[in-house]
């Protein structure tokens, strides 16, 4: 296939291609309800859920006597929303409800470590001033008080960690980037290096001063940048393993850079988890056939912005083309992509320490990671969902206990890895994706010499190419396609597990499942479960449907009740960005990125679990995706991060759009959304 011979749409730093054709459907019947003007949950499913919802499933973690160093307890009486809800908006700016105040901070190209060289508005800056100021695509955001370690908890100064996720080729160079097909073939070296550098992740030192201004604390060693080309380590049961071995680590224990990196999760014990998400896209292999490692991915033949083609020749380039060109993996970069989609640990309080990909977690699409609450003396468990239409939602659970004086990333390298299996009945199952589980092993047997998909296959050598291969693997084991998984959240209250399904127009009626039960799903939805006992370690659970998205006539309905309806104060699409605060709100982020005639520009809407009460609290500028979202530990200051901006956001003044994070203020200094 010749270059860019393919798909346009491939070329879309969005685009997420379908590759999960193994036809999973594990139910016998499968709901028959539709997203119209008027969602309905009917049948064997609604009385079913019926027993789960509202009190008897609000109410499953009340007695929890949870220990979780990485959040604040909550109280169900202050989850109350207490604002006005604020209009669908259209204007190229940040629209609060009133009574509250927002202020762009750290724009993408802000100086914030080594010689920190200014940010030049004509797109001058190069390569090297990149590795050094705040990276494009603002996305999940973390706050660490800055005495965490001494087990303090300051709403006034700490690190303030995020994820950039990809970048506009366009307003990173003064006149946009140089394509190679005009260039004899190559794009210019140092234009590649700014466009690595903008990838990846930023630590910032922020602290507020007595007029309540956040501000850099210029010259803190903690002030850092993680980018594409950041020396990491391999760590867990895929670490050292043949399919990961490549020229610049012939022994497979190494790797450069993080990439996609989109939602992200804070760990019990103070670190910071990075998912890497569409890094499918920064590959290409020009062989007419692939591993199963790459078309499970969708691994193309083109790459998204061409970094194998610097000029330079260098292999921190070349390792981008997958194609194999030597006699062996160790003489070339075939295996580049399988050290890639991981969740990516990064300890933001000793800048020296090198980033560790946690490949226990499994290797897909990562949208995040969320954490259960940490509990002396048991496992640790955390939840991530493979964003992509049709992919799955998945669990870790530790093989260690966990301890809070002495836990660390470690207890990320061992462990069992299930994918989730939603039941038409309202209950569901963690299935293991691990070779010693009896089911497991019998489902690989059954399956070998068999097309599974698109895929002839021919078994796993062992655990790490399970965990390589976690999407065939889910495959094989009966999980539940889904409609886009992304961010999850625990509540801090109850112990209830949420995630965002965003949304998936290619779903047919044939297709629908308890679970996703819309064909042609364009709004999305948001899905729960209680794990069994209140039990996050538990292998079953009992869930039901939040919300369902969509304009202001879409109603959720169970055995002819109105759960929920939405309004001009609370209608929304596509929910993606997903957040408990430390009172126990729910904070909902849409990535919405057509329907604009409806809902106008993507938004952040507040609501209270235990009532269902929703409202619209924030509305980003045009074009923009509102993505990321945190607040100090008193909940008083809020930061929400702004995505791929239009036009001249936020700075009139500027040709040239830049991701940003807002500071969200109350007028009066109160709690945020209270």
């Amino acid at each position: 296939m010749a270059k860019h011979d393919l798909d346009p749409n491939y070329l879309d730093p969005n685009y997420e291609p379908v590759v999960n054709h193994s036809g999973n459907r594990p139910f016998q019947q499968v709901l028959s309800a539709r997203m119209q003007r008027r969602t309905v949950m009917k049948g064997t499913v609604g009385a079913a859920l019926a027993s789960v919802m509202g009190l008897g499933l609000a109410g499953c973690g009340s007695d929890d006597d949870d220990d979780n160093g990485a959040s604040t307890g909550g109280d169900p009486a202050n989850t109350d929303l207490g604002f006005k809800a604020v209009a669908v908006s259209t204007a190229n700016e940040v629209v609060v409800p009133e009574g509250y105040s927002s202020l762009a901070f750290l724009a993408w190209g802000t100086p914030i470590t080594g010689s920190y060289p200014e940010y030049q508005a004509d797109g001058t800056n190069t390569g090297a001033d990149q590795e050094q100021q705040m990276g494009m695509h603002h996305d999940g955001v973390h706050f660490f008080p800055i005495d965490q370690k001494a087990g303090g908890n300051s709403s006034t100064e700490g690190l303030l960690v995020m994820n950039h996720e990809y970048i506009n080729q366009d307003a990173i160079h003064a006149s946009g980037p140089t394509n190679a097909g005009d260039n004899g073939g190559v794009r210019p070296a140092d234009e590649v290096r700014k466009e690595i550098a903008a990838h990846g992740v930023s630590v910032v030192h922020i602290k507020r001063d007595t007029n309540g201004t956040w501000d850099i604390v210029f010259g803190s060693p903690f002030n850092r940048r993680i980018t594409g080309n950041t020396e990491m380590d391999i760590r867990g049961p895929v670490r050292s393993y043949s399919k990961l071995i490549t020229q610049y680590s012939p022994d497979a224990t190494e790797t450069r850079g993080t990439l996609n990196n989109c939602a992200m999760g804070p760990t019990p014990w103070g670190t910071y988890l990075a998912a890497e998400e569409n890094w499918h896209g920064y590959f290409a292999n020009g062989d007419t056939t692939q591993p199963r490692e790459q078309t499970r991915h969708g691994v193309g033949s083109a790459t998204r912005y061409d970094w194998e083609l610097a000029d330079s020749g260098a292999d921190q380039y070349v390792r981008f083309n997958v194609t194999p060109t030597g006699a062996s993996a160790t003489d070339d970069y075939r295996n580049e992509a399988n050290t890639y989609g991981y969740m990516v640990e990064i300890d933001p309080f000793t800048p020296e320490s090198k980033p560790q990909k946690r490949t226990a977690l499994g290797r897909f699409g990562h949208e995040g990671v969320i954490f259960a609450p940490a509990k002396e003396g048991e496992p640790v468990v955390c939840y991530s969902g493979d964003d992509s239409r049709f992919e799955y939602i998945y669990k870790f659970v530790s093989s260690q206990p966990y301890y809070s004086a002495t836990a660390g990333g470690y207890l990320l390298d061992e462990g069992t890895l299930y994918v989730a299996r939603f039941n038409e009945d309202g209950s569901g199952d963690w299935l293991a994706l691990d070779l010693d589980d009896a089911d497991f092993a019998s489902k690989v047997a059954a399956a070998e010499g068999t097309m599974v998909g698109d895929i002839q296959f021919d078994g796993f050598e062992n655990q790490a190419d399970v965990l390589l291969n976690t999407r065939l693997a889910a495959d094989i084991a009966g999980a539940t396609p889904m409609d886009r998984p992304e961010w999850g959240a625990v509540d801090p209250n109850t112990g209830e597990v949420y995630f965002t399904l965003t949304n998936n127009t290619q779903r047919t009626e044939d297709q629908v499942n308890a679970a996703n039960p819309n064909a042609n799903n364009a709004t999305g939805h948001i899905i729960r479960w209680t794990e069994q006992g209140n039990d996050h370690s538990a292998t079953s659970f009992d869930w039901d449907i939040f919300v369902f998205a969509g304009d202001e006539n879409t109603e959720t309905v169970v055995d002819g009740q109105v759960i929920v309806s939405l309004t001009e104060d609370n209608m929304f699409s596509s929910p993606d960005g997903l957040w408990f605060d430390y009172n126990g709100r729910l904070w909902i982020q849409t990535d919405n990125g057509y329907l604009k005639e409806t809902f106008g520009n993507d938004m952040m809407l507040a609501a209270n679990p235990e009532t269902r009460e929703i409202k619209r609290f924030f509305v980003g500028p045009q074009g923009c995706e509102v993505t990321g979202v945190v607040s100090t530990p008193d909940v008083k200051t809020m930061f929400v991060n702004i995505q791929h901006p239009d036009g001249n956001w936020p700075n009139a003044a500027e040709d040239r759009p830049r991701d940003a994070t807002v500071i969200v203020t109350k007028d009066d200094g109160g709690v945020i959304g209270a």
